[in-house]
Formats: structure tokens, C-alpha cells, sequence
């Protein structure tokens, strides 16, 4: 069947417009964390180890809830499910704003954890149905790099709050931005087939291009239930574990960004507070570009007739290549090199961020949920993981031990692309 060329609205962008201020929120109040950990480990006494601990308390239920989460996502219309979790994350991120103790902050991040974890799954269900796929990889690079851009020019701005108002003051004026958000998206947001002013013409542009335009149509007693064959479906697979696997390395550079850096940068470093905002925005400018121009590049390759293979493949490894250069850190005492060094390792983590091109590809279509929760799971690992190895690899007051660790981990994710993945087709229905 031809495809149609000229749809008569292009209410996918706005859609996707709507996702990406939904992820630049998400990081904020998953990255504030960071911008306070200085001030809070010297307000409440705290040892690295004990901020290793804060750090990686979110992902403790984050990661663990995702294929929960994932079957949410295949179960809930995103409307409803986005807003609340958006009002949920963002009133246990006010909260933080009076905690005063270890055990209290731990319990808040893990309760972050637990509303934020269908929310990548969601932003992959939503493109897989409002995009069809020669757009695909480009949606997901765009949503994928408000995590950077928004932290890029967030980084300077939270800085700026917690200096006028305190570490306490910058949870609280996060968790407000995020309620009025949730209530923009409950009004807003529609899915294509529920969407009353989307032109026939571009619903039938997005499904002819392989947009799965009607799901969440079915009546909830027409919809078919999650069983082991399914989770069985989700670890068969080599292809999927590549995925998995790769998704470890490339969260863990992340994390070290969202969590670790600005602590690097004053305590490690030496860096002035304020300063190090503003250098801290250049790796996640540096990623935003990255992420961009993965998307743009992988499906104007695809346009060209490159076959998926090298279209989604070639930014991946470039990318996890590229961030092997984060080790380079450790051998200068220049503040401009350090910053270059790690702003090639973080564009690199840009080029290789389109992952979730490979779940609305591979994974059945009945289960893009699932394996994007599992998908999201492993990424969430290193969120588990990474803060507490660095935090007892920095202990004796030696930063560089961290910095080949995760150099280490990015040229295993390479591998895995290289060897575990394989084709990539869609894998079928049971």
C-alpha cells in the first residue's frame, strides 16, 4: 500500500513537544539530587558512602519496578498514567525539602523511584504510536534529549535557586513546576485514535509507516492478559540481551552525571560552586547534540536505503566509543581539559542514546510494554549499582578509580551491540 505523503495536521509534534517537557522534568527531579548533595552532606554530616547510598536509593525502586511498570503502560491509557505519576513524583520531590535525616531522604528518592518507573516505557509506547518509522529514531532522540538539554540549561538555573533559597528551596520549587505539569498533561494529551482534531489523513500516514496508531483501543476486557510465556518472551531472546546488557553500560555513564559530577567537579576538583554549574551544562550541551544528531543521522540513513543494521547500529557504537574518552579525565589538572574530556564521553553517551529505537523495532507488538520495562530495568540497575561502587571507590579521596570503571563499562556495551545483538527485525507474537 503507498503511503500517504501530505497528512493535514501534524499533531505528532505537538505530541512529541509534550513528551519531551514531561522528560525535562523527570531529570530535573531525578538530577536535583545532585546539585544539593554538597550542601546536604555538610548540613546533615554525611559520608560519601552514606551519599552513595541517598544516590542510588531512587533506583532501588525505579529499577525494580519497571517490568511493573512496563505492564502498566500496556494496560493504562498514557493520559491518565502519565499525570499520575507526574503528581506523584513531583510531591514526594517537594518533600524532600524537609528531610533532616539519612534514613528520610533514602525513603523519599525510593518513593521518586517507584512513580517515575513507567515513565520511559510510557515515552516509548507513546512514539511507537504516534510515529510511524522512518520518524521514529528522530521522536525518540528529540524526547530522549530533554534529559540533557534540560539539564544543560537547568544545571546554572537550580544552581542559582539553591543559592537564593537553599538545597531545601530547590526541592520545592521542582515539585511545584512538576504538579502544574501533571495538570497540562491530563488536559492536553490524547492518544492518535482518541484525538479529536487529528486528520484522518495523518492517522493513516503514522500506520501505513508502522505507527501502532490504535493502542490502547481495545476494550479492557478485549485485551490480553500478561502471562509467564510473555515474561519468558522477554529474557528468550540473545538480541534482547544485548539490548539489556548495553543499556547497563549506557545508564551508567548517566547516572554518574546525574548523580557524582558536580561533587567531582567542587570537592574533587577544586571547582568553585557557581562555576561549576555553569561547566557542569557543557557534557550535557555536548550530549544534547549527540542525541539529536543520532536520531536525525540513523533515520536519514534509513531514508538513504542503509540497511537497519548500520542505521541504528552505526550511532550506538560510535557513541560507546566515544565514551571510553571519560577516562582521559585522569590525566590533566586542567579544568578545560577535564570538561573536554568528559563533554566527548557524555556527546558520545548522546550518539549512543536512541536505544529505544531497538525495543519499538525488536520487541512483539503486544508486548512493546514488557520489554521496554525490562529494557528500562537494566538501565535502572546502573542506577542501583553505579552511585554506591563510586562512592566506595572515591572513599580514600581518589576520583580516578570511578572514572576507568566507567570507561571500562562503556567499551562493554560496544561489545554487546557488536556480538549479542544480531539482526534487527521484530521478534513474533506468542
Amino acid at each position: 500500500m503507498p503511503q500517504t505523503t501530505s497528512p493535514t495536521t501534524q499533531k505528532r509534534y505537538r505530541v512529541l513537544l509534550m513528551v519531551f517537557i514531561s522528560v525535562v522534568i523527570n531529570y530535573m527531579d531525578r538530577s536535583n539530587i545532585s546539585i544539593a548533595a554538597f550542601a546536604i552532606s555538610e548540613d546533615l554530616e554525611l559520608s560519601s558512602v552514606q551519599m552513595g547510598l541517598i544516590f542510588s536509593a531512587f533506583a532501588w525502586t525505579y529499577a525494580g519496578l519497571q517490568i511493573p511498570g512496563g505492564m502498566l503502560v500496556d494496560k493504562i491509557i498514557p493520559r491518565v498514567l502519565y499525570t499520575f505519576m507526574l503528581a506523584f513524583w513531583s510531591i514526594a520531590t517537594l518533600i524532600q525539602g524537609f528531610a533532616n535525616s539519612l534514613i528520610s531522604f533514602i525513603g523519599i528518592r525510593a518513593s521518586i523511584g517507584i512513580f517515575e518507573a513507567p515513565s520511559y516505557p510510557a515515552n516509548n509506547r507513546i512514539v511507537t504510536s504516534w510515529f510511524p518509522e522512518k520518524e521514529r529514531a528522530t521522536a525518540i532522540a528529540v524526547y530522549t534529549s530533554g534529559q540533557y538539554i534540560g539539564l544543560a540549561f537547568l544545571t546554572p538555573t537550580l544552581v542559582a535557586i539553591q543559592d537564593a533559597l537553599g538545597w531545601r528551596g530547590l526541592f520545592i520549587v521542582s515539585g511545584v513546576v512538576g504538579l502544574v505539569w501533571a495538570a497540562i498533561w491530563y488536559t492536553f494529551y490524547r492518544d492518535p485514535v482518541r484525538h479529536k482534531t487529528v486528520s484522518q489523513s495523518e492517522l493513516d500516514y503514522i500506520a501505513e509507516g508502522g505507527g501502532l496508531v490504535d493502542m490502547g483501543a481495545k476494550e479492557e476486557s478485549d485485551r490480553k492478559k500478561i502471562s509467564w510465556a510473555d515474561f519468558g518472551q522477554a529474557f528468550r531472546y540473545r538480541k534482547l540481551w544485548g539490548l539489556y546488557i548495553g543499556q547497563f553500560c549506557i545508564g551508567s555513564l548517566v547516572i554518574f552525571f546525574l548523580t557524582w559530577f558536580p561533587t567531582y567537579l567542587v570537592k574533587y576538583r577544586g571547582m568553585d560552586f557557581l562555576k561549576s554549574g555553569f561547566l557542569a551544562s557543557i557534557p550535557f550541551l555536548a550530549a544534547f547534540v549527540g542525541v539529536l544528531l543520532s536520531g536525525f543521522l540513523s533515520d536519514l540513513l534509513l531514508r538513504k536505503g542503509y540497511s537497519t543494521e548500520i542505521a541504528r547500529k552505526a550511532p550506538v557504537l560510535i557513541g560507546m566509543l566515544l565514551s571510553v574518552s571519560i577516562i582521559g579525565a585522569n590525566y590533566t589538572e586542567s579544568n578545560w581539559l577535564i570538561i573536554t574530556c568528559l563533554a566527548v564521553a557524555f556527546f558520545g553517551n548522546g550518539l549512543a542514546s536512541i536505544t529505544w529505537v531497538f525495543v519499538s523495532t525488536i520487541a512483539p507488538k503486544n508486548l512493546i510494554g514488557l520489554i521496554g520495562g525490562v529494557f528500562n530495568l537494566m538501565g535502572g540497575l546502573s542506577a542501583v549499582v553505579i552511585p554506591l561502587v563510586i562512592g566506595v571507590l572515591v572513599e580514600g579521596g581518589d576520583f580516578r578509580p570511578a572514572l576507568f570503571f566507567i570507561g571500562a563499562l562503556a567499551l562493554l556495551g560496544f561489545f554487546s551491540y557488536v556480538f549479542l545483538v544480531g539482526k534487527v527485525q521484530r521478534l513474533p507474537a506468542k
